[in-house]
């Protein structure tokens, strides 16, 4: 295994997500109990559960849960779709396999740091910013400026983490188009996909578009069961998904018995799950937007496009780092501040934080950080 830094994000979680009484930083929906979840099986998938072994699975993934993800795409089949235990197996393994020494990655930042630093370990990388003053907006050109000759993938993630910024379906596509004309792959991270405020309208999904890009996806944030660690990858290129089933035998082998079946369940009732945590960010927006309104001198902020987070701007005077590790402390309110998303491949804003809007009830939380603020103010 390469040498890679503190994952910065798990480190100050460690610290952190447990301890604090209020986490408004989290990025992932709403979740449920194993109970709820069952409410929604239907007969196979109850008889699944009430019958399971637990046994070794299949490396490649139950074979009715693949052709249920598969059914969320428009283009690939069962046989496209490989599990993973999250989704950080499917980068970690994904980068192992695509890239080598002499390479060359394309990766936008921020991102999840993994994104930057598991390719930094193999390869030479190029960051592209998404940069607050042109809206977060997917900066083509300076894509396709940073391609070589031996640029091998353009790692992506819209919905974005942490900005919450969805690029036009134009620019999209002319990416991956962009991309399949010079041979590179896209790796195309999708795992807020279904929470947009436009549902209707979704980028269309990488692996649909491109017979060599890969779609990430799991089952923790936009469907909210993180406690599964279900994953995949779906591609069109099987030769590739074979050796990343064959990378996967030096990793986690396969997945939880229990977990797939119960993943199962929650994709057959996707349409209900994905509705219900898009109501709780909608029913949430205007609670945070009412917040902001109150400390006009402190903050700037838009909500997310799509997913459960977004990254304000704070301007208090005393920075944002003070302000998150304060906070924390003295009324156990949990954000992330921008040095978690401080990138080696290019500035990163270092006056934002991250909120998350997927849960629950904030208005506990928010009424502490307001009132802290005053005192503060």
């Amino acid at each position: 295994m390469p040498a890679l830094p503190d994952f910065r994000l798990e480190t100050y979680f460690s610290r952190w997500e447990f301890a604090a009484r209020y986490n408004l930083t989290a990025s992932d929906a709403q979740t449920m109990s194993v109970a709820g979840l069952l409410e929604l099986a239907d007969d196979d998938g109850r008889a699944r559960w009430e019958s399971l072994h637990l046994g070794y699975t299949e490396t490649f993934g139950l074979p009715a849960l693949r052709e249920a993800i598969a059914g969320t795409y428009d283009e690939v089949a069962a046989a496209d779709v490989l599990c993973f235990t999250g989704a950080e197996e499917g980068i970690y393994l994904a980068m192992q396999v695509l890239l080598g020494p002499g390479d060359h990655a394309v990766v936008v930042t921020p991102n999840y740091q993994a994104a930057e630093t598991v390719p930094l370990s193999i390869c030479d990388v190029t960051g592209v910013a998404l940069r607050p003053e042109d809206g977060w907006a997917l900066d083509l050109e300076a894509i396709e400026r940073a391609l070589r000759p031996a640029t091998r993938v353009v790692s992506v993630n819209f919905p974005h983490n942490p900005t919450g910024t969805v690029p036009d379906t134009g620019t999209w596509r002319a990416l991956v188009r962009l991309c399949d004309e010079r041979g590179i792959r896209v790796f195309s991270d999708e795992v807020y996909r279904g929470l947009e405020l436009s549902p209707r309208r979704p980028l269309p999904q990488a692996a649909d578009l491109s017979p060599t890009a890969l779609s990430l996806n799991v089952m923790s944030k936009a469907y909210g069961l993180p406690g599964l660690r279900i994953g995949w990858i779906a591609c069109r290129d099987r030769d590739l998904l074979g050796r990343l089933e064959h990378a996967r035998h030096y990793t986690t082998i396969c997945g939880s018995a229990p977990s797939e079946i119960l993943a199962l369940i929650a994709l057959r009732a996707r349409d209900r799950i994905l509705s219900r945590n898009r109501q709780i960010v909608a029913d949430n927006i205007p609670l945070f937007e009412s917040f902001f309104a109150r400390f006009p001198g402190l903050f700037e902020w838009e909500p997310p496009r799509g997913g459960c987070v977004c990254f304000p701007r704070y301007l208090g005077p005393d920075g944002v780092e003070a302000m998150c590790t304060d906070l924390v402390e003295q009324e156990g309110v949990l954000l992330l501040p921008a040095s978690i998303y401080q990138s080696q491949l290019t500035p990163t804003p270092a006056d934002r934080f991250r909120i998350g809007l997927g849960r629950l009830d904030p208005a506990d939380p928010l009424a502490r950080w307001s009132a802290w603020l005053e005192k503060r103010f």
